[in-house]
């Protein structure tokens, strides 16, 4: 049967993706943040996965305010970068795993989950900045080392689920994955966050004191992190600090005791708290 064997919870910082397209990562600003990560492509590399189900949140480019669903599935054969602005990024194609995809959203909605199934979608820095990071640079002419499912959250227009829904959901792939007929190694991202406002009289905020509790606590606290309002993500990691909601998803998926394998947190980038965290099942 497939697997998740380890889970993955990385930042996706639009600027972290303008750095390694322009070739700018060994600059000063860049290369703290950049080194974090080294040690994450070897381990990335190691784990040899041929399924990286990802979740993460959309920006505006497959979705506005006329529709806006909760969880939606991929479930196209691949995904192109959207172009947000200043062109799509250089880099290669998302191929989907489609029948794995169509199992995983037959079994969440036979769960009672309601899944928006997504048979086109183009994705944007959300998706696309953590495979850069943990895979490395790869140009429009390479592939991503493996298939990816994509799973997209609102955390963009309130009201956003809450994080005992998505550490729920979390377990519910676990029930589709392992249940599908195939011997796959599949590694989920849990993406976005950390702590930091964009806009109004906190912009700029980060809060590095939340952040290490919020990591510290999703290895060894999962549960009771998950019951966390979203008022206190607002009061303490700013307006778009709800995104740490997507990284329950991954945290469900995975045993109850993990053994963490690597860590990294960086300020500032593009005033963004940078925040990164694997975890393998120890069943694994």
């Amino acid at each position: 049967m497939a697997r998740i064997t380890a889970g993955v919870g990385c930042s996706h910082v639009p600027a972290i993706g303008v750095a390694m397209d322009t070739k700018n990562t060994q600059a000063p600003y860049w290369k703290p943040c950049f080194a974090g990560f080294e040690k994450s492509r070897k381990w990335m590399k190691e784990a040899n996965a041929d399924v990286i189900f990802l979740v993460y949140n959309d920006h505006c480019t497959a979705f506005d305010a006329s529709c806006i669903p909760t969880f939606a599935l991929g479930c196209a054969a691949e995904f192109h970068p959207a172009d947000e602005g200043w062109g799509p990024r250089p880099v290669p194609v998302v191929k989907n795993h489609q029948k794995m995809a169509s199992h995983i959203a037959q079994s969440l909605i036979l769960d009672e989950f309601d899944i928006t199934i997504m048979n086109e979608m183009e994705v944007d820095h959300g998706l696309t900045v953590p495979l850069s990071l943990m895979f490395g640079e790869h140009g429009v002419d390479d592939e991503w080392p493996a298939l990816v499912i994509p799973l997209c959250v609102n955390v963009v227009q309130y009201p956003a689920p809450t994080g005992n829904r998505c550490y729920n959901l979390g377990k519910a792939i676990r029930l589709a994955v392992e249940s599908y007929d195939e011997d796959l190694n599949v590694v989920i991202f849990g993406t976005g966050g950390m702590s930091h406002q964009l806009q109004y009289k906190r912009a700029g905020l980060i809060n590095s004191e939340w952040d290490a509790e919020f990591l510290d606590r999703l290895t060894s606290d999962p549960v009771g992190l998950s019951q966390m309002p979203h008022v206190e993500y607002l009061r303490e990691a700013g307006s778009e600090g709800v995104e740490m909601v997507m990284w329950h998803v991954m945290r469900g998926s995975l045993d109850d005791e993990v053994r963490e394998v690597h860590r990294h947190y960086h300020v500032p980038a593009s005033n963004t708290a940078v925040g990164h965290i694997i975890l393998e099942n120890k069943s694994s």
